[in-house]
Protein backbone atom coordinates (compact mmCIF):
# COMPACT_ATOMS: atom_id res chain seq x y z
CA UNK A 1 0.00 0.00 0.00
CA UNK A 2 1.38 3.56 -0.67
CA UNK A 3 1.40 6.33 1.60
CA UNK A 4 -1.29 7.98 -0.32
CA UNK A 5 -3.17 5.18 1.14
CA UNK A 6 -6.62 3.72 -0.75
CA UNK A 7 -10.09 3.83 -0.59
CA UNK A 8 -11.81 1.38 1.37
CA UNK A 9 -13.02 -1.03 -0.80
CA UNK A 10 -12.34 0.65 -4.22
CA UNK A 11 -8.99 0.17 -5.07
CA UNK A 12 -8.55 3.55 -6.14
CA UNK A 13 -5.83 5.90 -4.34
CA UNK A 14 -7.36 9.43 -2.29
CA UNK A 15 -7.96 11.81 -5.22
CA UNK A 16 -7.53 9.92 -7.80
CA UNK A 17 -10.46 10.04 -10.31
CA UNK A 18 -11.99 7.35 -12.51
CA UNK A 19 -13.66 7.07 -15.64
CA UNK A 20 -16.96 6.05 -15.05
CA UNK A 21 -17.46 3.38 -18.05
CA UNK A 22 -13.55 2.17 -17.99
CA UNK A 23 -12.27 2.87 -15.14
CA UNK A 24 -9.25 4.80 -16.29
CA UNK A 25 -7.50 7.34 -14.24
CA UNK A 26 -8.25 10.71 -15.47
CA UNK A 27 -5.96 13.66 -15.63
CA UNK A 28 -6.16 16.47 -13.23
CA UNK A 29 -7.91 19.03 -13.99
CA UNK A 30 -6.30 22.75 -14.11
CA UNK A 31 -9.34 24.52 -15.39
CA UNK A 32 -12.43 26.05 -14.58
CA UNK A 33 -15.96 24.06 -15.34
CA UNK A 34 -17.17 20.97 -13.62
CA UNK A 35 -14.42 17.39 -13.28
CA UNK A 36 -14.29 15.48 -16.52
CA UNK A 37 -16.39 12.03 -15.39
CA UNK A 38 -15.04 10.02 -19.10
CA UNK A 39 -11.88 9.61 -20.20
CA UNK A 40 -13.14 9.65 -24.19
CA UNK A 41 -16.34 10.41 -25.78
CA UNK A 42 -16.49 6.92 -26.88
CA UNK A 43 -16.82 6.28 -22.78
CA UNK A 44 -19.34 8.91 -22.56
CA UNK A 45 -21.51 7.47 -24.49
CA UNK A 46 -21.28 3.46 -23.97
CA UNK A 47 -22.18 4.94 -20.31
CA UNK A 48 -25.26 6.55 -21.75
CA UNK A 49 -26.32 3.81 -23.83
CA UNK A 50 -25.77 1.66 -20.75
CA UNK A 51 -28.09 3.33 -18.89
CA UNK A 52 -30.61 3.73 -21.20
CA UNK A 53 -30.42 0.36 -21.45
CA UNK A 54 -30.45 -0.75 -17.60
CA UNK A 55 -33.72 1.54 -17.69
CA UNK A 56 -35.50 -0.13 -20.07
CA UNK A 57 -34.33 -3.71 -18.00
CA UNK A 58 -35.39 -1.84 -15.03
CA UNK A 59 -32.08 -2.45 -13.06
CA UNK A 60 -31.19 -0.94 -9.82
CA UNK A 61 -28.16 0.73 -9.76
CA UNK A 62 -26.08 -2.10 -8.06
CA UNK A 63 -27.31 -4.23 -10.95
CA UNK A 64 -25.51 -5.28 -14.16
CA UNK A 65 -26.04 -7.34 -17.41
CA UNK A 66 -22.68 -9.09 -18.54
CA UNK A 67 -22.55 -11.35 -21.12
CA UNK A 68 -21.62 -15.09 -20.04
CA UNK A 69 -18.26 -15.52 -22.53
CA UNK A 70 -16.86 -11.82 -20.76
CA UNK A 71 -17.97 -13.23 -16.95
CA UNK A 72 -16.18 -16.53 -18.16
CA UNK A 73 -12.82 -14.80 -19.59
CA UNK A 74 -12.73 -12.80 -16.26
CA UNK A 75 -12.84 -16.08 -14.24
CA UNK A 76 -10.31 -17.53 -16.42
CA UNK A 77 -7.93 -15.00 -15.29
CA UNK A 78 -9.02 -14.47 -11.96
CA UNK A 79 -8.37 -18.48 -11.68
CA UNK A 80 -4.59 -17.85 -13.37
CA UNK A 81 -3.78 -15.09 -10.91
CA UNK A 82 -4.72 -17.20 -7.81
CA UNK A 83 -2.78 -20.05 -8.98
CA UNK A 84 0.13 -17.75 -9.69
CA UNK A 85 0.03 -16.32 -5.85
CA UNK A 86 -0.32 -19.96 -5.03
CA UNK A 87 2.86 -20.75 -6.99
CA UNK A 88 4.19 -17.42 -4.90
CA UNK A 89 3.82 -18.42 -1.51
CA UNK A 90 4.38 -22.10 -1.96
CA UNK A 91 8.02 -21.26 -3.52
CA UNK A 92 8.75 -18.22 -1.09
CA UNK A 93 7.85 -21.20 1.79
CA UNK A 94 10.35 -23.73 -0.32
CA UNK A 95 12.84 -21.11 -0.59
CA UNK A 96 13.71 -21.29 2.80
CA UNK A 97 14.72 -18.11 5.06
CA UNK A 98 16.12 -16.23 2.89
CA UNK A 99 15.32 -16.25 -1.00
CA UNK A 100 17.86 -15.17 -3.50
CA UNK A 101 17.38 -12.29 -5.60
CA UNK A 102 17.00 -14.64 -8.70
CA UNK A 103 14.08 -16.67 -7.00
CA UNK A 104 12.57 -13.49 -5.78
CA UNK A 105 12.70 -11.86 -9.78
CA UNK A 106 11.20 -15.03 -10.63
CA UNK A 107 8.37 -14.97 -8.42
CA UNK A 108 7.64 -11.71 -8.99
CA UNK A 109 7.72 -11.93 -12.60
CA UNK A 110 4.63 -14.98 -13.07
CA UNK A 111 2.68 -13.04 -10.43
CA UNK A 112 2.97 -9.93 -12.68
CA UNK A 113 2.56 -12.38 -16.03
CA UNK A 114 -0.76 -13.57 -14.34
CA UNK A 115 -1.57 -10.09 -13.16
CA UNK A 116 -1.43 -8.33 -16.46
CA UNK A 117 -4.26 -9.46 -18.48
CA UNK A 118 -6.53 -8.54 -14.97
CA UNK A 119 -4.85 -4.64 -15.40
CA UNK A 120 -5.67 -4.65 -19.36
CA UNK A 121 -8.64 -6.06 -19.21
CA UNK A 122 -11.69 -3.39 -20.95
CA UNK A 123 -15.37 -4.96 -21.29
CA UNK A 124 -16.30 -5.12 -24.89
CA UNK A 125 -19.04 -2.82 -25.72
CA UNK A 126 -22.58 -4.11 -24.88
CA UNK A 127 -24.46 -5.53 -27.42
CA UNK A 128 -27.19 -4.11 -29.25
CA UNK A 129 -29.79 -7.10 -28.20
CA UNK A 130 -31.33 -8.50 -25.20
Amino acid sequence: MTEQGAKQGTGERLGERRCRWCRRVLPGSSGRGRPREFCSQRCRQWDWVARQRASELQLSEGELVVARGELDALHDDLYVLACAVDDADRDLGAAGAKPTVRELTDILRWVLDAARPLRDRELSAPSSHP
